[in-house]
């Protein structure tokens, strides 16, 4: 009686025949979106569960992220989460959640990588420590793009900025799309895009790939070496997007869920589309992806400081 009354909880979840709701704190053709509703056949497969995707984007995520909060920790409504996620502390003067004790954290699932790119009409240097040359010769003259203050890659270009020891004026954007428009244009100098964004361009001549800003090399551009192999040895940064429930979410639903997510992320469709959009899987335990989300916090709110951003 004492095994059945255990297993009682995760049999009615078998049993139900409820979807289980990725709230996504993004827009309809975002990145995580895309990955997410790329994945979805195969997370309804690995679940027992039709998965049924919502977006609620706003506030740069705060809207999404708070709807999730508020959700009942029964493992019906999940969440995809990004870099912004952990970022917010940093950028905001209050947030109606905690990143970190209202959320259950259930895996990492991939990255994204980041290149350092340029216009090459404007920045005559070739690689990562030409442009530091350039930009120490000429101090406050050039400038980078971001999609907009505070985001993931505004710090992006901002620690490079911080960890080559130049100068260099921020263009804030509102969003990737005319980011990189004025890049191509001319109208800016420099920045960080994510590959899958700016992979055409690059090929196509428009822009000039100066660095891959990840651990290590990408395979879409095997040529390219990283900012570390050029000398900045304490950068490292990317795109990344987990999987999380709301806070106390019970320890069996956070390992079925876990296990169900390795599943659906390993199946041959969804590795396909993972590689096609030049992203990789990293499926973490939950116990290192709540490492992982203090760790880069920390790491995003040194490069904040440095920048001397203003909280929102």
């Amino acid at each position: 009686m004492g095994a059945a009354a255990l297993g009682a909880p995760g049999m009615a979840w078998a049993q139900s025949d409820r979807p289980v709701k990725f709230i996504l704190p993004v827009g309809v053709g975002s990145g995580v979106d895309t990955i997410t509703r790329a994945a979805g056949p195969a997370l309804s497969a690995a679940l027992g569960h039709t998965v049924v995707i919502e977006n609620q984007p706003g506030a740069g995520g705060i809207v999404g992220t708070s709807a999730l909060v508020r959700s009942a920790p029964d493992g019906y409504t999940l969440s995809m989460l990004s870099n912004n996620h952990v970022i917010f502390p940093s950028v905001y003067k209050s947030l109606p959640f905690d990143p970190l004790t209202d959320i259950t954290p259930i895996s990492m699932v991939g990255m994204t990588p980041f290149l350092l790119v340029a216009n090459p009409q404007k920045i005559p240097a070739n690689d990562i420590k030409a442009l530091t040359a350039l930009l120490k010769s000429q101090p406050g003259r050039y400038n980078y793009a971001s999609s907009g203050n505070g985001t993931i890659l505004h710090l992006a270009a901002e620690m490079y900025v911080q960890q080559a020891g130049v100068k260099a004026r921020h263009i804030p954007y509102k969003g990737v799309g005319p980011m990189m428009s004025d890049l191509i244009g001319g109208q800016v100098d420099f920045g960080v895009l994510s590959l899958p964004s700016v992979l055409p361009q690059v090929k196509s001549g428009a822009l000039k790939a100066l660095g891959a800003c990840g651990g290590e090399r990408m395979a879409a551009l095997p040529d390219l070496p990283t900012l570390r192999e050029q000398g900045l040895a304490d950068y490292e940064i990317g795109g990344w997007f987990a999987a999380a429930g709301p806070a106390k979410l019970p320890a069996s639903d956070v390992r079925r869920i876990h296990d169900a997510l390795g599943r659906a992320f390993n199946s041959p469709d969804v590795k396909q589309a993972m590689a096609a959009q030049n992203n990789r899987i990293v499926l973490m335990p939950p116990e290192q992806t709540e490492a992982y989300f203090r760790s880069e916090m920390a790491k995003y709110a040194v490069v904040v400081k440095g920048a001397g951003l203003e909280l929102m």
